[in-house]
Formats: C-alpha cells, sequence, structure tokens
C-alpha cells in the first residue's frame, strides 16, 4: 500500500471547522508524539472516526530528541529481555521499509581495548544476529585493529585491539513523526496541534469524550467519544489524575522519568558512516557517536528528574561525562566549545506497582496500556522502534475493554509513509548534510514552491519553510527549524542566523507572529553547554 503523492493541505482554518463540525468520534487520542500518531494511523486505516489533538507541536516532546537509532536494542540483550530486543528487531525492519527516505541501515563498530571485549561482545552480537533471523540488516563482523580503525577513522587507536561491527538503523524522528500525521490525515483521520485538551468529560462516572481549546484562537470544542486515548507519554500522570479526580478514585504515577542529553559536533571529529558504540562506560553507560544528517551525535545520559518541562535542560555533570567518555574513545577529543548544539529528551520509563513490601522493581523500558475503572484508555514506556506494534496493542486492549467494536486486522505492517519512494531507497544512509532527500516522492513538489532553489543557510530552502506552513501544519519557526528541518539541533548558532529570513516567510504564509523572539532565546539554550 502507498499514500496518495498530492500533499494533503493542513490550512488551520479548515481543520478547525472541521473540528467544529466533527460533534462525535470513535477514537480521540490526547497526544500527538510516536504513539498517539502511530494509533491515530493504524484506526483510521480500520475505517475509525480519528480524531488526534496535541497542545504543542507534533512531536515537540520525548519524540523529536531521540539518539535518532532504530534498534533491537543491544543492551536489553544484555539484561535478558529477550522478547522486547525480539520485537524491536522485526519492527526495526517494519520501520525502514514504510519509510526508507527517513530511515535506513546503519553500521556500528565496539572498538575493544581489552583483550576480553571484543569475542564477548561479538558472541552476543551474533546472538543478536539470530533473532533478528530474515529481519537482519547484515551479518556481524569481527574487526582486527586495522580493520577497526579504517571503519571509523576517528576512533582513538592507542591501544586499540580490534572491535566488532554489527547492523542497527537510524532515522529522523520528528520527520518521521510528521510523515504518520500526514499519512493518517490522508485516511481521514483529524489532527491538530496547538489544541491543549482542557478536560475530560464523564457522564455516569465513565469518560464520554474531551473538551480541547485552540492555542492560537482560544476558541473552544467539545468531541464526544467513548474512547478516549492518553498518549502524552512522560506526561500522562496528569490526565490520569484528571480521570481520578473526576471520579472519585486515587491514582498512583504510572511514569518515572528520566532524562537522556545529546551533544552535537561537527562531522570532523567522527568523520565516516559508521557509528561508534561503547557499550559499558565508567559507570556502566552506554556512550554513542553517530553520523547524522552531516553532524555526529555523541550521547546520550539516563538521569532520573523530577520536573517535566516542555524544554528541559541539561545538568553539568551529564554534559561533562559525555566530553569526558567521548574524549577515552575519539582521536580528536570535543570540547564544550565545539558544541554546535545540545538537546535533552526525557523518558517515560514505568514505575512498576509497589510489592507488598513496598518495594519498587527496576524501572522498565517496555511499555505498558492501562485501562481505567472510567474506561480513559492510557499508553506509555516503550520506544521510538516499535511505536506500530505499540498501537496495534493500543486498539487490541480498546477492543477488548468494550470501548470499540471488533476491528478488521491493522495494515499498517506494509503501508508506505507519505514521501515514500514507491520503488528502492532515496538514499543509502543519513550521515550526509540536510537536503530534499528527507522529502523523498515530494521532493519536486517542494522545489517547485517559490524560493525552492533558494537556500536562506546551506540545506534550508524557502521552499522548504512554504511547505511546511501549507502542508506539514507548521505554525511558527520553532516548528520549522527545529522539526520540519532540523537545523536547530544540528547547528544552533546557525538555526539563529537563519531565523529573520524564516520569520519573513512564515508570517507571510501563516499571516500570524512567526515567534522570531522567542526561537532567538530557545537556540540560545541549545547553544550553552553547562559547566
Amino acid at each position: 500500500m502507498t499514500m496518495h503523492e498530492q500533499p494533503h493541505v493542513s490550512d488551520r482554518s479548515q481543520l478547525l471547522e472541521a473540528l467544529a463540525d466533527m460533534g462525535r468520534a470513535d477514537v480521540v487520542i490526547v497526544g500527538g508524539g510516536a504513539t498517539g500518531l502511530g494509533i491515530a494511523l493504524d484506526a483510521s486505516l480500520r475505517g475509525l472516526a480519528v480524531v488526534l489533538l496535541e497542545s504543542h507541536d507534533f512531536a515537540k516532546g520525548t519524540s523529536s530528541r531521540a539518539t535518532k537509532l532504530v534498534h533491537g536494542g543491544v543492551r536489553y540483550l544484555a539484561q535478558g529481555n529477550i522478547g522486547l530486543v525480539r520485537e524491536a528487531l522485526h519492527e526495526r525492519s517494519t520501520l525502514l521499509h514504510n519509510a526508507p527516505h527517513l530511515a535506513r541501515p546503519l553500521a556500528f563498530v565496539m572498538p575493544g581495548y581489552k583483550c576480553w571485549e571484543t569475542p564477548f561482545y561479538g558472541a552476543g552480537l551474533k546472538i543478536y544476529d539470530a533473532l533478528a533471523g530474515k529481519a537482519g540488516l547484515g551479518p556481524t563482523r569481527f574487526l582486527n585493529a586495522r580493520q577497526t580503525a579504517d571503519c571509523v577513522p576517528g576512533v582513538r587507536r592507542q591501544g586499540l585491539l580490534g572491535g566488532v561491527k554489527y547492523w542497527d538503523g537510524q532515522f529522523d524522528d520528528a520527520r518521521l513523526a510528521l510523515a504518520l500525521a500526514r499519512s493518517a490525515a490522508g485516511q481521514g483521520a483529524l489532527l491538530l496541534n496547538y489544541c491543549p485538551v482542557t478536560e475530560l468529560i464523564h457522564a455516569q462516572g465513565r469518560v464520554a469524550g474531551v473538551r480541547c481549546r485552540d492555542a492560537e484562537t482560544g476558541r473552544t470544542f467539545t468531541i464526544e467519544s467513548s474512547c478516549v486515548i492518553n498518549a502524552t507519554g512522560v506526561w500522562v500522570d496528569a490526565l490520569r489524575r484528571q480521570d481520578g479526580a473526576a471520579t472519585g478514585r486515587e491514582v498512583e504515577a504510572m511514569v518515572a522519568p528520566s532524562q537522556g542529553v545529546h551533544l552535537v559536533v561537527d562531522s570532523d571529529f567522527f568523520p565516516g558512516n559508521h557509528a561508534l558504540l561503547v557499550p559499558r562506560t565508567r559507570d556502566g553507560r552506554v556512550l554513542f557517536a553517530v553520523p547524522w544528517l552531516g553532524k555526529v551525535i555523541l550521547g546520550t545520559t539516563d538521569t532520573p528528574c523530577d520536573d517535566l518541562p516542555r524544554e528541559p535542560r541539561a545538568y553539568a555533570r551529564e554534559t561533562a561525562f559525555i566530553l569526558g567518555e567521548a574524549a577515552k574513545y575519539l582521536h580528536r577529543a570535543p570540547s564544550r566549545s565545539d558544541v554546535k548544539s545540545i538537546w535533552v529528551g526525557l523518558r517515560p520509563l514505568l514505575r512498576p506497582p509497589r510489592d507488598e513490601a513496598g518495594a519498587t522493581k527496576k524501572l522498565s523500558r517496555e511499555h505498558a496500556v492501562v485501562v481505567s475503572p472510567s474506561g480513559l484508555v492510557t499508553v506509555t514506556g516503550g520506544k521510538w522502534t516499535t511505536y506500530r506494534a505499540m498501537a496495534e496493542d493500543v486498539l487490541d486492549k480498546c477492543v477488548e475493554a468494550s470501548l470499540l467494536n471488533r476491528l478488521p486486522p491493522s495494515e499498517t505492517a506494509d503501508f508506505l509513509l507519505v514521501g515514500a519512494p514507491a520503488r528502492g531507497h532515496s538514499r543509502a544512509t543519513l550521515a550526509g548534510a540536510p537536503g530534499l532527500d528527507a522529502y523523498g516522492s515530494e521532493a519536486d513538489a517542494v522545489r517547485s514552491l517559490p524560493g525552492g532553489d533558494v537556500e536562506l543557510v546551506p540545506g534550508l530552502t524557502a521552499g522548504m519553510l512554504r511547505f511546511a506552513a501549507r502542508y506539514e501544519y507548521a505554525r511558527n519557526i520553532e516548528d520549522v527549524l527545529a522539526r520540519r528541518t532540523r537545523l536547530l539541533f544540528l547547528d544552533a548558532a546557525l538555526a539563529a542566523q537563519a531565523a529573520p529570513a524564516a520569520a519573513a516567510i512564515m508570517q507571510e504564509e501563516t499571516g500570524r507572529d512567526p515567534g522570531l523572539a522567542e526561537f532567538l532565546q530557545l537556540a540560545e539554550q541549545y547553544r550553552s553547554v553547562p559547566q
């Protein structure tokens, strides 16, 4: 299956009028990240009337701040979680097939500096290959020191004994989220960003719909539905508490959030098309060096956190950890002044119920679907790679809870997302500088718009901005420079440089204040490495 190639217009006034006329939906999804968007596509493909409401922009939170890896989870294999790894490896293959313009295979190298490391990790990765089966992307190979240095020329050679090469994948998370949104819209789903749900509606103790408010105009809407899905990621407990308060129940928190920090440096520090994985740093965490869109991502951390801001900030100890560990494994070590952008993502780790002794089990990276006594369906946890399987699971639970009638089978396993080329892939790797490749089969449509061949800065054209405003739900400069294009995540200073010209185009396209001052403040935050 594939989407039609004519871009689906995302005119906001038309979307709001459609929401006003909706009245009732089969499914209302709260949250426009990977999970919510995946559910919207699955449900709409099965013929349901779907409304998805996002309080900010699609993928504004965790879903645009991943390490950009489509992976089975090598570290989960080490923890013995075979089921999670097997599912993720299967879903990895599906995602690479359904969005080849946004997700591609990526070779990783684990360097060995101790005599036991290469055979030990290599044996585990052979098991990883076996679990992938026919969905494997390439065989694991043992490398000597010279071969390792040839694959990852930026690696520190002093003491290098060899390495292991294996395969996973990488992707553009924010643009994949957008492709899901636009694909769902193409199947009849109604999706609104900047339209927060303000209240759950209850009738006789059961969830009966939602009230929402357009953040731009203040206009309010009521949508009735007996199937409301809370897919707000790390923020799910807020809506669960609201549901509990309305029905007189105490609600125990589901999520114990942690944050992961990523630093972006120039590709000079780690040239080539292979990624580096250090499976165990000094405190047991994993370190990545991942080539992505002309830069290199260094990360990530995993730090428990209590607050849940929309723009979390890195702790000084986190950036010091990444730079310190990178210096041990890279031939040329980056410093704070070399960081082009720094971003932080919040992870919705599951907090298991307390047992009789009051102890808490280890936090889980799997997902959970919970149906409250009132019928509110909540899904959280998981990871980007398994978003499609999570969506299937949620809809199955909705049917089991009699919130939906029996549904036809899911069609998402073989459904090409918006922009996916009908045959073959549009690029072999995501390591190269950004450009029209990210638009896949829609590249000509972007190029044909006014300014389609006029670069504001390298890799960013006026046509891309106009396409974002007309077809990709973009409402302000942050939307286009952070998520429709990835400039803020790649080079915050360059994004600030491009912002005034981008603001003029966005104001022309939308007729509203594009938020230049706010974006410049945000860009400064992405440039500032704490010390």
